[in-house]
């Protein structure tokens, strides 16, 4: 782990406000465009006749190119000015949003959804960075959780916007309303923000590790969406190896896109991230399978499955800005492992559904979960950004990013092959809906032990903030 350096001084009040802003702004901007694509996929999947398997990689192609960027460029935003790729991102998350809404067939989607996970990933991997530069220790939780309170409003705000566009306006719609706030975030930045972070500057960026280690990430997430078929087999043994190599060349090189000694030295980074993974890893697929199981089994348009998904985030919203000042006098990981535990009881309940199941009971199960999450995901933030020295912001920035992207990844993953084994390439709709409620109950049941084991890895991490 690099030496300490000197804190730089605080920046005053006004250059906090207005980095808190941006990057707000920023952090609603990427889940919006999100859940309102997953309340679209049914349509998105009428238009370009697209089996299960195809329509799950229009959300799984976005999130496997942020996975691959956040720790190279949240690496190189350290050593280049986080402020510097942070626009760059807004730029190209605008422009790939275009492009997305210009597809003409579901290919075409596909590769522009990639695009704009490369933009999510530079927006991921330095606004959390930018926060945790300005503000000081003390305050620190408060502004991350007005922060995670914005991605949780992009949340809430998705399926609501996203279905009525989709209904009234078509799918391409949603893309199209990015645009503007994408634009109004670029010059806020080119009029407001002077100030720029590179705490690392100077500092070599280590190409070769960055090849690796997407390569790695790479062959491991295709292998897995592809699984049961040999190819995916294939796929994720070429992973396992590239990781070996990957590890060699970064315990070797002397300047690293990931320092991986950091994690065996760090124990609140490790277990905090740790936390993290498994809890995106058990949560993520939700509101992909609920706005299917909703439109096919229900049979509800797309407006009102988004009225009820939007239950979630909502409660998310309410609750993340409190957890996050919490997490500033209280012990982080405890806060996050009661989170933790109450989500693994919403899973636990949404694995006893049935096509005939209530409404009131889908709205309860995603209250508990929505509050859960809210308690989890402000204090392991805070957990995570606090326990590395600055020169290492965007790296940690980029690395906890990389366990969401990662574990979203993975929970998209374990829907697709659960799709797979009961549904086939056969496309979804009423025909099929005993083998789907099948597949969505084994999911619930696989996330459920997955966010129970969760909770001893956030318990795990003992806090120990560095300034």
């Amino acid at each position: 782990m690099p030496q300490q350096r000197t804190p730089m001084p605080t920046p005053d009040t006004a250059e906090r406000r207005t980095v808190l802003i941006i990057a707000t702004l920023a952090a609603f901007l990427t889940p919006f465009m999100g859940s309102a694509v997953n309340i679209a996929l049914p349509s998105i999947a009428a238009d370009f006749s697209l089996d299960a398997v195809s329509l799950s990689l229009v959300a799984s192609s976005y999130l496997l190119a942020t996975a691959i960027f956040l720790v190279p460029l949240g690496r190189c935003a350290d050593i280049c000015g986080r402020k510097l790729v942070f626009t760059i991102g807004v730029v190209v998350f605008t422009a790939s949003a275009l492009l997305s809404a210009l597809a003409t067939s579901g290919l075409m989607l596909i590769l522009f959804r990639f695009l704009e996970g490369v933009g999510s990933a530079m927006i991921y991997g330095t606004g959390i960075a930018m926060i945790t530069s300005v503000f000081p220790p003390e305050e620190r939780g408060r502004a991350l959780g007005i922060n995670v309170t914005a991605v949780y409003i992009g949340l809430s705000i998705g399926p609501l916007l996203g279905g009525f566009l989709t209904e009234f306006l078509t799918w391409r719609s949603i893309f199209l309303t990015n645009i503007p706030l994408g634009i109004y975030i670029v010059f806020m930045i080119r009029r407001h923000l002077a100030g720029e972070w590179a705490d690392a500057c100077g500092e070599r960026f280590d190409i070769v590790g960055s090849v690796f280690y997407g390569a790695m990430l790479f062959a491991v997430m295709y292998g897995f969406s592809n699984l049961p078929d040999p190819d995916g087999i294939a796929a994720i043994i070429a992973g396992v190896a590239l990781s070996v190599v990957f590890y060699v060349w970064e315990a070797r090189t002397p300047s690293p896109v990931l320092n991986v000694g950091l994690f065996a030295s760090n124990r609140a980074f490790a277990f905090s991230n740790l936390a993290a993974l498994i809890n995106y890893g058990a949560t993520f697929a939700v509101g992909f399978l609920l706005s299917l199981y909703l439109q096919v089994v229900r049979g509800l348009d797309p407006g009102t499955a988004g009225l009820i998904l939007i239950t979630q985030p909502v409660v998310q919203a309410l609750f993340a800005t409190p957890a996050g000042r919490l997490s500033d006098r209280v012990e982080p990981r405890y806060i996050a492992s009661a989170g933790m535990g109450l989500t693994a009881i919403g899973l636990t309940l949404l694995t006893l559904l049935s096509p005939t199941t209530p409404m009131a009971y889908i709205i309860a199960c995603l209250v508990l979960l929505g509050f859960g999450f809210a308690l989890f995901s402000s204090p392991n933030t805070n957990a995570v950004m606090s326990s590395v020295d600055r020169s290492l912001y965007g790296l940690a920035s980029g690395m906890l990013a990389t366990m969401r992207t990662t574990g979203m990844m993975f929970s998209l993953g374990v829907a697709t092959v659960t799709f797979a084994l009961f549904i086939g390439t056969t496309r979804i709709g009423p025909e099929v809906q005993e083998p789907f409620m099948t597949s969505l109950q084994v999911v619930f049941i696989i996330s459920a032990i997955l966010c129970t084991m969760g909770i001893f890895a956030s318990l795990a991490g003992r806090h120990s903030p560095t300034q």
